[in-house]
């Protein structure tokens, strides 16, 4: 617990203080986002602000994860590692595209299929680690049990462990994919993503430290979960908690920095990390039910206006249709993270509830 503690104050401390100072980097090197004309003509104003803010989020939460194990003199564990593997491999592509936005002043940096590539490279790598390295009761980081709250009798390994591999190669980059992008269109307001993103890793903290004291550790005590490091994992979710207050301060309306597809790439990343590896997959879609909404109405759009030439929506993602209503930005951000809050909520009751039911 000790370790948990310090990771969440020092990335917190690094994020706060680091932030403005990487700021005044960003302003003399001129790297300020560019705003794209078919938006909300209300952003215009944000020209120029500086971006990939991200990569403080990141530097703060690899930082405090590495400080808080020499503080409490613990070592790292594989499965804190692959989580900060992955968020530091999807953050480096979003730091690529980025950096060729910002350069060249377009609203395109990476192409979609080179961001994909780059994606599912660093997805394909962690999943094939997470696989490995089994503990002394043979538990593995991952498992090729699909997930809800703990593994369900539904394994992907049914015709053999290559083809369970392959297919969870196939399934971990979908959720992969899925997340970080869910979180990449979230991040279209000041602050909304980063408080957002907030509340999902808290619950991380609470669901991690939980399977830490319920562990089954080989005794198959009822109720106990099969997860191979939940207190490093905890660690984790502690530093990317932290690391998102300090930037909150900073990316909160009006926003000083944004975070860029470095921040909304590492942050989807780490989070599905976390739902692989405390065996959560399915439970991230209610944790996470906020990113899923806004993913689901730019889904919506491009069906309905392909398929009949209309939208629905004035404009996708969910926030720029209630900006082009009249709302307020703060008003959006503040509404969408109550919604946020609901739906972590929700998926804490759902993830106590069955182990209370469990434990009967």
């Amino acid at each position: 617990m000790k370790s948990v503690i310090m990771a969440t104050i020092v990335s917190l401390v690094v994020s706060l203080l680091g932030t403005p100072m990487f700021i005044r980097y960003l302003v003399k090197q001129g790297y300020g986002q560019f705003i794209r004309d078919d938006g909300p003509t209300s952003h215009h104003t944000k020209r120029g602000t500086p971006t990939m803010g991200g990569a403080v989020i990141i530097l703060a939460t690899v930082l405090a994860y590495f400080l808080a194990h020499l503080g409490a003199w613990t070592s790292p564990t594989v499965s804190g590692l692959l989580v900060l593997f992955l968020m530091v491999g999807l953050g480096a592509v979003g730091f690529a595209d980025d950096f060729i936005k910002i350069s060249k002043q377009r609203s395109l940096g990476l192409r979609s299929w080179q961001k994909l590539v780059l994606q599912t490279l660093v997805g394909v790598v962690f999943s094939v680690l997470a696989l490995q390295f089994a503990n002394s009761h043979g538990t593995t980081p991952a498992s090729t049990a699909i997930s809800f709250v703990r593994d369900t009798p539904l394994d992907l390994a049914f015709a053999g462990p290559i083809i369970g591999m392959i297919l969870f190669i196939l399934w971990a980059n979908l959720m992969v994919a899925g997340t970080s992008n869910g979180v990449n269109l979230t991040d279209g307001l000041d602050g909304l993503a980063t408080g957002s993103s907030v509340m999902v890793f808290a619950a991380y903290v609470l669901i991690a430290i939980w399977q830490f004291n319920q562990v089954c550790g080989g005794s198959g005590a009822p109720g106990c979960y099969e997860v191979r490091d939940p207190l490093d994992l905890a660690v984790v979710a502690a530093a990317g908690t932290g690391a998102c207050f300090g930037f909150l301060w900073w990316n909160a309306a009006p926003a000083k920095i944004f975070m860029g597809d470095t921040g909304s790439l590492a942050l989807g990343g780490a989070l599905a990390g976390l739902a692989l590896l405390t065996r959560t997959e399915l439970l991230i879609v209610i944790l996470g039910g906020l990113f899923v909404t806004i993913t689901m109405s730019v889904i919506i759009q491009v069906v309905s206006f392909k398929s009949t030439g209309k939208r629905v929506f004035r404009m996708a993602p969910l926030q720029h249709h209630f900006e082009l209503l009249g709302w307020q930005e703060v008003t959006i951000v503040i509404r969408f993270w109550i919604i946020a809050g609901l739906f972590v909520a929700g998926g804490l009751a759902v993830f106590y509830a069955e182990w209370v039911v469990g434990t009967r």
